[in-house]
């Protein structure tokens, strides 16, 4: 199974992108961790047969293995359907289920039958609904499911729509109406098991609020970002690097025969504090050091 803080910042590609050959192979973009090719909002259903096309190209030329993540965003069950008979679609690391709730995972079911990383993205009225999130979670807990499921994406621009409205350009999406959402979302999924990424932020000039931004992610427990564009990808992934404070105190905390010790004149505690090493020793192992 995938490590989940593999994934970094996600690069969305439209499945019709002309160069997406060239992106998959690692020609273009080949410091991009993981890439999503989106089958869905990117197009106009008009482009469905280009994208399937653009699809086979993709796999055609895609090395069976490959250091980068490789993901396809769905855009409906019959969408699916049609990329599953995709010749070479098993290169491929996984799917984005999009605009999943409690009434429809069941739909992509047929994906239980293969060995696909999942990433359902909580993005509908439902998830508005700490009933029907309860209802999501106690599905995704099923083995079958649960096994499978690499992250859930938290589809902040379509909430925010939900509620008539955008992010805001002087405030990180904390800071507005979906701040208080995100937490839920934490404390009904992540206590399970279940590891969730950050929305994408839209705005491609503000780089001081997109570093703030990843900042409090990480403050929520979030992993990995959606990204718009490559520029913003290094600004990203340079805040999931770990201090050498951090990885300190991870590793006493996890080779330590005391249940409490002090160090960095802060009250170390075994075990409450060894989820948050193992984390950190993880990102770690991927970003390296600051």
């Amino acid at each position: 199974m995938i490590n989940p803080y593999q994934l970094g910042a996600s690069l969305y590609v439209p499945a019709i992108h002309e160069q997406l050959p060239a992106i998959a192979r690692g020609d273009r973009l080949g410091f991009v961790r993981s890439l999503i090719y989106c089958t869905e909002d990117a197009l106009h259903p008009n482009d469905l047969p280009q994208a399937f096309a653009q699809l086979q190209l993709l796999l055609d030329t895609l090395p069976a293995q490959d250091r980068r993540l490789h993901f396809i965003r769905l855009r409906n069950p019959q969408v699916m359907q049609e990329i599953l008979q995709l010749r070479g679609i098993e290169k491929i690391s996984g799917f984005v289920l999009p605009k999943i709730s409690p009434h429809n995972l069941h739909e992509y079911a047929p994906l239980l039958s293969y060995d696909f990383a999942l990433m359902p993205t909580l993005e509908t009225g439902d998830t508005f609904l700490e009933s029907a999130m309860l209802d999501l979670r106690r599905q995704l807990l099923h083995p079958e499911w649960f096994a499978r499921i690499l992250c859930l994406r938290i589809g902040g621009n379509d909430l925010l729509s939900l509620l008539h409205m955008r992010r805001s350009r002087d405030a990180t999406i904390y800071q507005g109406a979906l701040g208080v959402l995100i937490a839920r979302l934490v404390g009904i999924f992540k206590p399970y098991g279940f590891y969730l990424t950050a929305p994408v932020f839209e705005f491609l000039e503000e780089q001081a609020l997109l570093a703030q931004e990843v900042q409090e992610d990480l403050r929520y427990g979030l992993i990995g970002k959606t990204a718009i564009h490559p520029e913003q990808i290094p600004l990203i992934e340079r805040h999931y690097r770990v201090s050498a404070g951090d990885k300190y105190l991870a590793e006493q905390i996890l080779s330590s025969q005391r249940a409490v010790f002090n160090a960095d004149a802060t009250m170390q505690e075994v075990s409450t504090h060894s989820n948050w090493a193992q984390a950190v020793l993880k990102a770690w192992a991927v970003y390296g050091e600051k």
